[in-house]
């Protein structure tokens, strides 16, 4: 039998308690050659308030962990009865293990990926520029670029609109 990645479903918020009690367990019961790694699947994303850039872990699948082990009937069992585990993702009674492909995307978006920016404007929205060659400009959002980091915004130069390309960290909402 070959080791597969599979997924667990918990409790919301309970993910690193399930994931500690777990490794407990699996240590505890000697299970260590058939249940391998388990992973609460995270991703850095910046978070930028009153100007400052943050980096935060946010979860990437809320209520989700993955597992991954040597499906038995041994192994099934110390998973399903962790405290806080509600049960695999599958259909019925029998857990289907995550795609070679899934499983690589997932671990790359944790870990190999820049942190993904966030920010809480929206286009339409007026701003003002708060560093750089247009600083305290008033402009409106035209576009928004998350994987950038970036925004299109429309300022008035010489009597017309004209689009500059700002990074989040060099704007602040207007009102």
């Amino acid at each position: 039998m070959d080791k597969a990645w599979f997924v667990i479903h918990t409790y919301s918020g309970y993910e690193n308690k399930v994931k500690a009690n777990l490794e407990k367990r699996v240590e505890s019961m000697n299970m260590g050659d058939k249940i391998f790694r388990i992973v609460v699947p995270m991703e850095d994303e910046v978070q930028i308030k009153d100007g400052k850039r943050k980096i935060v872990k946010r979860k990437v699948y809320p209520g989700y962990v993955m597992v991954e082990m040597v499906l038995t009937d041994a192994s099934w069992y110390v998973v399903r009865n962790t405290p806080g585990v509600t049960g695999f993702v599958g259909t019925g009674n029998k857990p289907i293990p995550l795609q070679e492909s899934e499983v690589e995307q997932i671990l790359q978006q944790m870990g190999v990926e820049e942190p993904r920016p966030r920010i809480d404007v929206a286009v339409g929205e007026n701003i003002r520029v708060t560093s750089g060659p247009f600083e305290n400009f008033i402009g409106s959002i035209e576009e928004i670029l998350p994987d950038k980091g970036k925004l299109r915004v429309l300022v008035s130069m010489f009597g017309r609109e004209t689009p500059i390309e700002l990074d989040f960290n060099q704007i602040e909402k207007i009102g």
